[in-house]
């Protein structure tokens, strides 16, 4: 290994693609578990013996605990060095996968779920930071378009390949599939990553951290819990949702009054950024929350083998990848504003088109509306991510990816409970309302076929009509939830305009990629 002084230096280029493929295959690591578990979930749930309101908590608990340990990525790198950080959270998830594959019982799996999150948080804010510094300002767009893919590589291969391991082998391989990928990416940053210099005197807020930590654990249980328990008609959701605000208020509080706290505040007066992370919680509820979304009807309501729900369900990343080297090529061409409203507009449209779907729709349907959600993603994500570090001072990048990367997490977490817990509510009170037109007096019922298959005056007919009912209500709450994706995408459009444009500010003097070995 070698080093260099400017970019242009062979053996920088060389150790640059070296560099490049090792953090995204962590990135690819990380994100795979993203998604992966969605095919496998009812199979997992019947190993486990879990509701269909617990085995959510599969994906919620690794999701939340990802965004816990996403903001101290900065200090921990700043304080041990970025390369140890990033081994130690790639070993570390790992085992917890392996873990996961052995898990046999729901509290486990959880618990293991929540050990690869907090592993794995640092894995993206890192690898994004290395990326950044190895790149110019002006190779920056490509290079977050290449991190954009892996970052969602994910939703392409996950469905997929988690729906191949579970059908064929058993659903406790889509957590061993990460040993031999972390095993490659560790070697890689081992070999060509060099190690940051440390600050030994840096020190971690603990109580912004804890204070932010349990707002976001507090509010993950209030929303995962709360249609089980009825809201706030249970103390425990009170509780919950009172330990949250005030959590929250002494976060905010302490931020803005410390000498030193957790959150620079100074972060959010670049607007870019700071409205950019608003949009990434967008993104971060629309797009996996319909993940979440399509996997039980698929599964479900349509009846599809957990292998050709993945199969279906793949376009839609590769709709994201297509797009993101499409997108990568015109950052600085064209207004990245104007690709963004082109991005949720894809969005809006594709959510409105599955505000229709029921049980019969065809899969040539799902699959080209999936892929043209998956584009307005790829249209979304690249030019976000390029536009909210544009001002930003390298100094700050650091703790800026971490922010970012924690309002996509949350913006997930929040996304699949609040869908979840909505599609709950809503069949039961659709179920209600259906069931009211359901007597005797209905002349529908006069008919002969009608009366020989759904009679309400039989034990046979009544049970056949409740899982008719039960079928429509459970059609119209997907289409509510579908409808209010909708809604969150269309409503960001006119939010763009807020952005500055990404040449009106120069980049900060610091602004220069670092040298790596």
């Amino acid at each position: 290994m070698s080093t260099a002084t400017t970019v242009n230096d062979v053996p920088i280029v060389a150790n640059r693609g070296m560099i490049t493929a090792s953090v995204i295959l962590a990135v690819i690591m990380q994100a795979l578990d993203t998604t992966i578990a969605n095919v496998a979930l009812p199979y997992i749930q019947g190993s486990v013996s879990a509701s269909a309101d617990q085995i959510n908590w599969v994906l919620t608990s690794y999701i939340v605990a990802a965004a816990i340990m996403t903001p101290p990525s900065g200090f921990l790198a700043a304080r041990f060095g970025r390369k140890n950080v990033l081994l130690t959270a790639i070993v570390g998830f790992v085992i917890a996968s392996v873990l996961c594959g052995l898990a046999q019982s729901l509290p486990q799996i959880v618990i293991f779920r929540l050990m690869q999150g907090l592993f794995g948080a640092a894995l993206v804010p890192l690898s994004q930071g290395i990326l950044l510094d190895i790149y110019s300002v002006e190779e920056r767009g490509k290079a977050m378009a290449l991190f954009g893919v892996s970052v969602m590589v994910g939703p392409v291969l996950g469905p997929v390949i988690g729906g191949w391991l579970t059908d064929n082998i058993s659903w406790r391989w889509v957590f061993y599939i990460n040993v031999p990928i972390g095993m490659l990416a560790f070697f890689g940053i081992v070999a060509f990553v060099s190690e940051t210099a440390r600050n030994i005197t840096a020190k971690l807020d603990w109580f912004g951290f804890g204070m932010l930590s349990l707002a976001i654990a507090t509010l993950q249980l209030f929303l995962d819990r709360g249609e089980q328990l009825d809201w706030f008609s249970s103390a425990e959701i009170q509780l919950e949702a009172l330990i949250c605000a005030g959590a929250f208020y002494l976060f905010l509080v302490h931020t803005f009054t410390a000498k030193q706290s957790f959150v620079n505040p100074r972060l959010f007066l670049d607007r870019n950024f700071s409205v950019s992370m608003f949009f990434i919680f967008v993104i971060g509820v629309t797009y996996l929350a319909s993940l979440a979304l399509m996997t039980p009807y698929l599964q479900t309501l349509m009846d599809y083998p957990v292998i050709t729900a993945g199969i279906v369900m793949g376009p839609r990343g590769i709709g994201t990848m297509a797009s993101m080297f499409i997108v990568g090529r015109m950052i600085g061409k064209i207004d990245t504003r104007a690709l963004l409203i082109f991005g949720f507009s894809l969005t809006a449209w594709a959510m409105y088109d599955m505000t229709g779907w029921t049980p019969d729709v065809s899969q040539s349907t799902i699959i080209y509306v999936g892929f043209i959600q998956g584009a307005g993603l790829g249209f979304l994500f690249v030019p976000l991510t390029t536009i909210a570090f544009a001002t930003l001072p390298a100094a700050m990048r650091g703790e800026g990816t971490g922010l970012y990367n924690l309002s996509r997490n949350i913006g997930s977490s929040v996304g699949i409970a609040v869908v979840t817990a909505l599609i709950t509510e809503n069949v039961q009170s659709n179920h209600s309302s259906i069931a009211a037109y359901v007597t005797p007096f209905n002349h529908a019922f006069n008919a002969p076929v009608v009366m020989e298959h759904l009679n309400p005056m039989t034990a046979a007919g009544r049970a056949a009509l409740d899982g008719m009912i039960t079928t429509q209500a459970t059609i119209i709450a997907y289409m509510d939830d579908f409808k209010l994706l909708m809604i969150m995408s269309i409503v960001s459009i006119p939010l763009v305009l807020l952005l500055r444009k990404p040449g009106s500010s120069a980049p900060a003097p610091d602004d220069h990629p670092a040298v790596m070995e």
